[in-house]
């Protein structure tokens, strides 16, 4: 899990934990993006081993799953890999919500 640390494993709650809770309590852990283009995903909830469940904002924002390994293993346009924000902090995911 070289996008994951063992400290932001612990924070992502379960898939489906957070289905019933209001847009406005739902909660972004953890951040990842392209440095050599615009794709961003929000992670907000986790199956403990591949598949993560967010906001993804790329060729059109939207809600789904993505997998942990395929955000490991792609690059972006100039060849860079996917990064995890270092500096993002746990908040809520209303205002990156686009549309």
């Amino acid at each position: 899990m070289g996008l994951l640390t063992k400290e932001i494993v612990d924070q992502l709650p379960p898939l489906y934990s957070t289905e019933n809770v209001d847009l406005e309590d739902k909660v972004a852990i953890v951040k990842f993006f392209t440095p050599d283009s615009n794709w961003t995903w929000y992670a907000l909830e986790f199956d403990g081993s591949d598949l993560l469940f967010g906001y993804v904002i790329g060729f059109e924002p939207e809600w789904g799953y993505f997998s942990l390994l395929e955000l490991e293993s792609v690059c972006g346009p100039l060849g860079l890999p996917i990064e995890r924000d270092l500096y993002f902090k746990p908040q809520s995911i209303k205002p990156y919500l686009v549309g």
